[in-house]
């Protein structure tokens, strides 16, 4: 680290994600100091601040506290906007989890709000900043399929399931697009970049439901799914290239998640953008199975807490992060632009762009380098 002075942070929300979180950013990321943590039930808190050795704090006391610098908001996404505007207006940095917020309008104002305060505003998901979407953007950079000319992703799950083991998964912001669309969204846009137009179809499909694990206090009654779990579209990118979702909940647990880019040489497969690793396969003009490409950049365990770090690295060098709000406010835009296309009937026009981040530097494949896999690249 030599002379870099850490970056003191604050965690909002200590809910079941907090843990790889604080877990990575208290013992991998050299770059972060991790302070304090706060949440609205006490039993959490407190858990995560005796488990890491942090300090217990109210919300007054974090956006108050002028050694503190960024905050990492965890809350569920209903209370995104209240804390990140909390934030914002204390004149801190921020990392949130995604989604940025549950609609264009709200998510625009935080956009703002951050550009009018003069911070840094971060937003997940970092995993595209992992070992296979990187090698994917790599070898595509690279012209390895040649001309992209298409692209599309798609996942499988089981809504009902997810709701008894994760009940925040049928509440508004918890459906397939919003909680989960949003990885390959980004993955894609990451790589490829802001896209002009989208339309598409969206449900909730079968949303009375029955609690059905017999171990549970709430088995036998009903309940209803708040969130979509049927999400298909089509969209346009600004460089010409199209693409699809097909994103589906009302379907089975086994997920087969995949991204395709189709291109004048080639195919490209990426494995699910909702990991850090995972393989990376291309098939070429005159072949007839694909072949696995080797990995050509680190990150690829569980590194929640990567884009914490790397904006901590772009604050003390004096630079934009790679997740910036403004692709973060774009994916959002292309999912709820996608939701609006079925309202009315028409396709939606894209009203955001952003500047695709820079990869990051090669190498350092086991994730270590002086100590610190935050010494992997995330500094430039």
């Amino acid at each position: 680290m030599g002379t870099i002075k850490k970056v003191k942070t604050a965690v909002v929300g200590c809910g079941m994600i907090s843990d790889i979180y604080l877990h990575n950013m208290t013992g991998a990321f050299e770059i972060l100091e991790v302070v304090g943590c706060c949440d609205i039930i006490k039993e959490r808190m407190e858990n995560r601040a005796t488990k890491y050795n942090i300090k217990q704090m109210r919300i007054e006391e974090i956006l108050a506290d002028k050694d503190i610098e960024l905050v990492l908001n965890i809350t569920d996404p209903v209370n995104h906007h209240l804390v990140s505007s909390q934030v914002l207006n204390a004149g801190k940095h921020l990392y949130s989890e995604k989604p940025i917020d549950l609609s264009i309008e709200a998510a625009r104002e935080l956009v703002s709000l951050a550009d009018k305060q003069g911070v840094l505003y971060g937003n997940a998901p970092d995993t595209f900043m992992g070992q296979a979407v990187q090698t994917a953007r790599h070898y595509l950079d690279s012209g390895i399929i040649g001309d992209i000319t298409s692209v599309y992703a798609t996942l499988n799950r089981d809504a009902g399931l997810l709701a008894e083991r994760f009940p925040f998964t049928a509440l508004p912001g918890g459906g397939i697009g919003l909680d989960v669309g949003v990885y390959y969204i980004t993955a894609m846009l990451s790589i490829l970049g802001p896209v002009k137009e989208v339309c598409g179809f969206v449900e909730t499909r079968n949303p009375e439901r029955v609690h059905y694990f017999p171990n549970k206090s709430d088995f036998g009654e009903k309940f209803t799914l708040q969130a979509e779990n049927l999400v298909v579209g089509s969209f346009r990118f600004a460089s010409g290239i199209m693409g699809s979702l097909q994103f589906n909940s009302s379907s089975i647990g086994d997920e087969k998640p995949q991204i395709v880019m189709f291109g004048t040489e080639g195919i490209l497969y990426m494995p699910d953008p909702n990991r850090f690793g995972g393989e990376v396969r291309v098939i070429l003009k005159g072949q007839t199975e694909p072949v696995t490409l080797p990995p050509t950049h680190g990150f690829s365990e569980n590194h929640r807490g990567i884009g914490p770090a790397e904006l901590a690295w772009a604050l003390r060098n004096g630079r934009k992060p790679r997740t910036s709000k403004e692709m973060a406010f774009h994916g959002l835009e292309l999912l709820l632009g996608l939701y609006k296309s079925c309202e009315t009937k028409e396709f939606y026009q894209m009203t955001s762009a952003f500047e695709r981040p820079a990869p990051l530097p090669r190498g350092h494949l086991g994730n270590t380098y002086g100590g610190s896999p935050a010494e992997a690249g995330l500094a430039l």
